[in-house]
Order: structure tokens, then C-alpha cells, then sequence
């Protein structure tokens, strides 16, 4: 299946099962997606740590977003270090600058929904 060389990171991600991060987590695992959650907090997703910080990571297909574009200023140098060939800004994150930053590396913007994405085949 070509998803398994769609390794993800999906920043933001938390334990609370009502987020959509924390949704989007368990639905990349159930299509065998390699799925890196990174948080702010402690804990793990279906036996997935949750990583906190700027964790190293290579050879990151997609980031998926799930913070809103403040929360996201931190992160870009981080987001545009580990060199993703897509970044999905998922609804409430979409973030102009974050998107042209990136555009300008190479790097395939999705505005969309990862949920989305996932149930109609095209992630």
C-alpha cells in the first residue's frame, strides 16, 4: 500500500479522544500510516507516544496540523526543517505565511481535512 511511505506527524496532538488531532492520530493508524504524534503533553495514542518539543525525525512525508496559526509561529523552523514534501493545514489552521515559507522549499500545501482525506482515499 503507497500510505505506508506517507510517515506523519501530526503536531498537536493530545490524549483527549474528542480532539481531532486525537482522531486523526487512530484513523492514520488504522490505514497503516507510520503516525508520530508530538504534543505539548505526556501520554500516547494507541500505544503511540506522544512526543513533546522539537523531537529529531527523518524522512517525514506529511505534517498534519492541528494548531491554530499562533501556535504554529514556534514551530516553523522546525516544520520547515524536517524537509516534509506536504503539509496539511487542517480547518482552523490554515496560516498564510507558515504556506509560503513552505511553498517556497518545494513543499505540496493542502488546505483540507485530514479525516477527510483519509475517508475518501485521496491522503
Amino acid at each position: 500500500m503507497e500510505e505506508q511511505s506517507k510517515k506523519t506527524v501530526v503536531l498537536g496532538a493530545t490524549t483527549n479522544p474528542t480532539r481531532y488531532a486525537h482522531i486523526a492520530t487512530t484513523r492514520l493508524q488504522k490505514h497503516d500510516i507510520e503516525t508520530i504524534p508530538v504534543g505539548i503533553r505526556i501520554g500516547n495514542i494507541n500505544g503511540a507516544e506522544i512526543l513533546q518539543g522539537m523531537p529529531a525525525l527523518e524522512k517525514v512525508h506529511t505534517i498534519t496540523l492541528y494548531l491554530n496559526p499562533t501556535r504554529q509561529e514556534p514551530y516553523y523552523d522546525y516544520i520547515l526543517g524536517l524537509q516534509p514534501k506536504r503539509i496539511i493545514f487542517n480547518p482552523g489552521t490554515e496560516n498564510p505565511v507558515l504556506a509560503k515559507k513552505a511553498k517556497e522549499q518545494g513543499v505540496e500545501i493542502v488546505v483540507g481535512c485530514t479525516l477527510v482525506m483519509l475517508s475518501v482515499g485521496n491522503y
